[in-house]
């Protein structure tokens, strides 16, 4: 038998009315549905990056790309120890990537990935879901540029689903459920392509 794997409709629903699925391990066969009463969001007029990796990005030989891996993004981002990111959530958002609502940004250094991220992109929204680094700084690098792609197309929201110290550097905050739903519907009113922009 195949794995089960959420709708797209499912999900998108959860996702515009500010709920998001979590499994408990990578081969969980089912999903948790959370609504935090608090909320991570990074604003994206207040993007925070430090300047060793804007040093790094600007003087290192490297390419960055969106949607050209994004199964192996996600696969590296499940592969640690622990992860929430279970065989069924894997293939749901890969499901969800073919109907073109997730993208992922990926960070090559010599044809080899060492970076990237993926999340959901509904309307004027993007729900950042987790990254990996297969080299040091490179998530932050992948962080970078999904901020240019965001800030570039005007995106009105970039959901980090909780606020946690390490995103805290980037200028994540934690704000009310209520703010963050008024927030998120006004995203709702409008659409954003998710794609590189020239500055």
């Amino acid at each position: 038998m195949g794995i089960s794997i959420i709708p797209v409709e499912k999900l998108l629903l959860a996702y515009r009315t500010g709920i998001f699925p979590m499994s408990n391990s990578r081969y969980d066969s089912s999903v948790k549905w959370y609504k935090p009463l608090r909320r991570g969001i990074i604003p994206i007029e207040n993007f925070k990056i430090s300047k060793n990796v804007l040093k790094w990005i600007r003087n290192k030989p490297h390419r960055c790309t969106i949607d050209t891996a994004f199964r192996e993004v996600v696969l590296a981002c499940a592969d640690r120890e622990s992860t929430w990111i279970s065989d069924m959530i894997i293939e749901s958002y890969c499901n969800l990537f073919k109907h073109g609502y997730a993208h992922s940004v990926e960070i090559w250094v010599e044809d080899n990935l060492v970076g990237g991220l993926y999340g959901v992109h509904y309307q004027s929204a993007f729900f950042g879901e987790t990254m990996f680094k297969r080299k040091p700084e490179m998530d932050k690098v992948a962080l970078y540029y999904c901020w240019l792609i965001l800030r570039n197309n005007g995106f009105m929201l970039w959901d980090a689903q909780f606020w946690t110290a390490h995103l805290a550097q980037f200028g994540c905050i934690e704000i009310p459920i209520d703010q963050y739903l008024n927030i998120l519907n006004q995203a709702m009113q409008h659409f954003s392509d998710f794609h590189w922009v020239n500055p």
